[in-house]
C-alpha cells in the first residue's frame, strides 16, 4: 500500500509505449505524456520521435541503466515540488527488461506511482504462440558469454512451464544452437521476430527446425526476437513402470519371501534384482504400502 500522504506531491506514471506499430499506443498514454511536466526516457532520441509523431511537446530527461541510481534523488526532488513525471522505455512496458526498477523500488512507499498499461512484447508473443500460458516463466535476456548462457539454460532444462526469452540479432544464432544442445532438438519452440513491425514473422516448430530456418536466410537473423519454448515433459511411462513394479512386489510379498520375490519380479519387469530386493525390503518393513 502506498504510504504517501502528501497530496501536494507529484505522481510518477509508468507509461507503456508501442513495441513497433505506433498505432498501438493507448489514448490514456497520449493524454498522460501530454499532461506531465517531465518525461524520463531510456533514449531521448527514440522518445522524441514518438512524441513528435503525436504532436507532444514535453521536457525530456534521460533515465537508463547507467544513470538511474544517480537520477533517483533528482526525480524525488521534482516529485516533492509537485511535478508529475512519466517514465517510458524505448518500447513496451518500462521495468520489463528495461530501466526503472531501482526508481520504483526506492520511491514506491513515498509517492503515488500509477501504471499506464499498454504494449508488452512478452504478452503479445504469448498470445499468438499456441503454447500453454496458464503458467510461464520470463527469463529476459540470457548472459552474453557462452558459459553464463549455457549455465542459465541448463538450470531451466527440466522447467515444466513455458519459457520466454528475449534475444538480439547478434546472438540469436548462438542462442538457438545452445538451446538445441541443452533442451534437445525435438523441443517445440515458437520464435516471434519484429512483432507489430513491417517485417513481423512467427516461426513454429522444433529447435532443430528453427536452427535450419534461422540459418537459411540472413534476414531471419535481423531484428528483435522473443523465443518461447514448451515446458519439459516428464517421462510418464517410467512412472507407470515404477508403479506397476511396486504392485507386482506387493502381490508376491503376500505369498513369498523377499529374496524369491526379487528374483521373480526381475524376470517379469527386466529390472535389476538388487534394486527390486531393496524395494521389496522397504515394502515388507512398512516403507511402502503395508503388506499382510
Amino acid at each position: 500500500m502506498n504510504k504517501n500522504t502528501n497530496s501536494e506531491s507529484g505522481i510518477l506514471y509508468i507509461v507503456a509505449t508501442p513495441i513497433g506499430n505506433l498505432g498501438d499506443i493507448t489514448k490514456r498514454a497520449i493524454e498522460t505524456l501530454t499532461a506531465v511536466d517531465i518525461i524520463c526516457a531510456e533514449d531521448t532520441r527514440n522518445t522524441r520521435k514518438l512524441l513528435s509523431h503525436f504532436g507532444i511537446q514535453g521536457e525530456l530527461q534521460a533515465l537508463h541503466d547507467h544513470n538511474e541510481q544517480h537520477k533517483i534523488s533528482q526525480i524525488k526532488n521534482w516529485l516533492n515540488e509537485g511535478k508529475n513525471i512519466a517514465l517510458v522505455s524505448d518500447a513496451g512496458t518500462p521495468l520489463i527488461s528495461d530501466p526503472g526498477y531501482h526508481l520504483v523500488n526506492q520511491l514506491g512507499n513515498e509517492f503515488s506511482i500509477v501504471p499506464i498499461p499498454g504494449a508488452s512484447a512478452i504478452i503479445t508473443a504469448l498470445s499468438i504462440a499456441g503454447l500453454p500460458t496458464n503458467r510461464f516463466t520470463f527469463e529476459g535476456f540470457l548472459p552474453a558469454k557462452s558459459a553464463g548462457r549455457n549455465k542459465a539454460l541448463q538450470a531451466n532444462a527440466n522447467e515444466q512451464r513455458t519459457q520466454v526469452y528475449y534475444e538480439s540479432s547478434h546472438r540469436i544464432v548462438v542462442t538457438i544452437d545452445a538451446m538445441k544442445e541443452i533442451f534437445g532438438e525435438q523441443r517445440k519452440v515458437v520464435l516471434a521476430r519484429e512483432l507489430t513491425k513491417l517485417y513481423e514473422q512467427v516461426f513454429r516448430g522444433t529447435l532443430a527446425e528453427l536452427q535450419e530456418w534461422i540459418s537459411a536466410d540472413p534476414m531471419h537473423q535481423k531484428g528483435e526476437f522473443v523465443l518461447m519454448l514448451e515446458g519439459f515433459e516428464q517421462d510418464t511411462e517410467s512412472d507407470e513402470v515404477n508403479t506397476s513394479t511396486e504392485e507386482i512386489l506387493k502381490i508376491l510379498l503376500e505369498e513369498l519371501p523377499v529374496k524369491q520375490v526379487a528374483g521373480i519380479a526381475a524376470k517379469i519387469t527386466g529390472e535389476k534384482k538388487n534394486e527390486l530386493y531393496r524395494q521389496a525390503l522397504m515394502l515388507k518393513s512398512g516403507g511402502g504400502a503395508q503388506c499382510h
